[in-house]
């Protein structure tokens, strides 16, 4: 069995244990939310349909040949935000996307992605099935929330072994590569300001110059806030030692945007400052040193952590 599938047992077999969950094959708990409040004088009902059909592409189809229980799927959240209706069936807007993943032996759950995709146009027609071709470009709407399917995955199986989520995000890869042909925006690695689309954040973390990324995802979470309930002051400073594979990354900054470190960072800076809440005053020091270092544009968030001596 493998180490992240172990990982989830460890953590969930209790619960598992109490409620007698069975076992599911649908991976994501993912609700979905469609706004249409800039949009007038069209069918509202559509939208319903699409939300709707939209909540059970997610939640009912099998994005992986793992088991899960009903208590390990994973909790996302997507919010489409409808700005423009350019026909009958075609539509314009942008995607928030969130995921949640819980920690062992705690009530708490830590935000793994919150990123908001500016280039979502997509075609529905009301009532139409929506289907998934993992070898075609055929269907944007699909093909998107497919690729945050597995860029929610990959993130979270990264978070329980170190790199455990390649499989996922080489799918989400071969998504970006079957859109190159087509006239869909997000796409390709030109059709977005800084480099802030799906081509450029899976690219990011498939370049071997951000492991260091991916190795902060699974020390970060698995030995470091999978700890904080039982040996605090042990997984804060696993924590402290983890935010310098973060500055060796930006440091050497492998393209001038890091957009999947800034990913990481909209994720994660709020609870970076609630970690160092009860450290030491070294620790604080430090932590806020290294973090007003790499992630300036959060310097008054950070200077929290110094505040709080």
């Amino acid at each position: 069995m493998k180490a992240f599938t172990l990982n989830r047992l460890v953590i969930f077999i209790t619960l598992f244990l109490i409620t007698g969950n069975i076992i599911v094959a649908q991976e994501l708990k993912c609700n979905i939310q469609i706004n249409t409040q800039q949009i007038q004088g069209t069918n509202k009902k559509v939208y319903q349909t699409l939300q709707t059909a939209l909540t059970e592409f997610m939640n009912n189809r099998s994005w992986t040949n793992h088991t899960y229980t009903v208590n390990e799927r994973i909790e996302c959240n997507i919010l489409i935000n409808i700005t423009e209706q350019t026909s009958a069936d075609e539509f314009q807007g942008t995607l928030q996307v969130q995921s949640r993943r819980p920690t062992y032996n705690s009530s708490y759950t830590t935000i793994m992605l919150n990123t908001l995709d500016q280039n979502f146009n997509f075609r529905y027609v009301e009532f139409e099935s929506l289907d998934l071709n993992e070898n075609s470009h055929i269907s944007n709407l699909c093909d998107v929330m497919a690729f945050y399917a597995y860029i929610i995955l990959g993130l979270d199986y990264d978070s329980f072994s170190l790199e455990g989520g390649t499989e996922f995000f080489t799918k989400a890869e071969k998504i970006v590569s079957n859109a190159q042909g087509s006239s869909d925006v997000g796409w390709k690695p030109f059709d977005a300001k800084n480099n802030k689309n799906r081509y450029w954040l899976v690219k990011n973390i498939l370049d071997h110059q951000y492991e260091p990324l991916r190795e902060f995802i699974y020390k970060y979470h698995r030995l470091g806030l999978d700890l904080m309930s039982t040996k605090p002051n042990d997984g804060r400073t696993e924590i402290g030692e983890d935010l310098l594979l973060l500055q060796k990354v930006y440091r050497n900054k492998p393209d001038p945007f890091l957009y999947f470190y800034h990913v990481l960072f909209d994720a994660k800076s709020d609870e970076f400052v609630n970690v160092f809440t009860e450290g030491t005053s070294d620790e604080k020091n430090r932590a806020f040193q290294t973090l007003n270092e790499i992630d300036n544009a959060n310097a008054a968030k950070y200077k929290k952590i110094k505040d709080l001596q």
